[in-house]
């Protein structure tokens, strides 16, 4: 009896196994076909699609993006993007240390690639502990500019609203390579709280952070090497 027992047990574990190991070539397979895919889709579009929502997104190849914009939104949202390894570890420390902080949950850019393209919005342990690995792993199968490239193309700039260039036409009425560096920081600065930041109608904060931002863009130079 006690041999059955430990017979089941051993045919339980072997077949999670599969399944975890199933689950991990399966996703090892999706990062690598999207780091050719044209263009790659979030699981909010998706879900936007299948409601039948409207959405706006126009896929811009990283270097029809103007360098302006590329700096701002390093700048405001991941400015240690060239140097860590997906995770930034140290401002990671600094939430967990005092989760009520300033630091927006320590999420890379690296990271919200992980969460737009295979998670889900909200915050939560589980997402967080599915996040990290995921980074980690994009950071070591693409490039940094291919991840700041899907960055730029899936992030959501307002409702329905995807990537830079449908910012910049809906708000600023021009294609994205025509952004003055005020417009880029404008942007830029909105990507934290898209819903409440309008970059075409700021509020004094909104302008306040972008000049800022601009100002860090200026010297932006030595922290993005990784993409000139």
């Amino acid at each position: 009896m006690a041999s059955r027992g430990l017979l089941r047990r051993f045919n339980r574990i072997l077949n999670w196994t599969m399944v975890a190991v199933t689950v991990l070539l399966a996703l090892f397979a999706g990062l690598l076909a999207y780091d050719t895919v044209q263009p790659p889709v979030s699981t909010l579009m998706m879900a936007r699609w299948l409601s039948g929502e409207p959405l706006d997104r126009q896929w811009t190849p990283l270097p029809n993006l103007p360098g302006r914009l590329v700096d701002a939104v390093v700048m405001s949202e991941d400015g240690q993007f060239c140097a860590h390894n997906g995770v930034d570890w140290q401002q990671l420390h600094e939430v967990m240390d005092d989760p009520d902080g300033p630091s927006r949950g320590a999420s890379t850019i690296t990271m919200q690639v992980a969460k737009n393209l295979f998670l889900w919005n909200g915050r939560s342990f589980i997402r967080k502990g599915m996040e990290i690995p995921l980074a980690l792993l994009i950071d070591a199968l693409w490039t940094k500019k291919r991840i700041l490239e899907i960055y730029l193309n899936i992030a959501e700039w307002g409702d329905g609203v995807f990537g830079a260039q449908a910012a910049a036409r809906r708000d600023f009425n021009k294609p994205a390579g025509q952004l003055t560096a005020r417009e880029a920081s404008l942007l830029a600065t909105a990507l934290p709280n898209p819903f409440r930041r309008n970059p075409a109608h700021p509020s004094r904060g909104h302008r306040e952070l972008a000049v800022i931002n601009m100002a860090r863009a200026q010297e932006a130079a030595a922290w993005t090497q990784c993409l000139r």
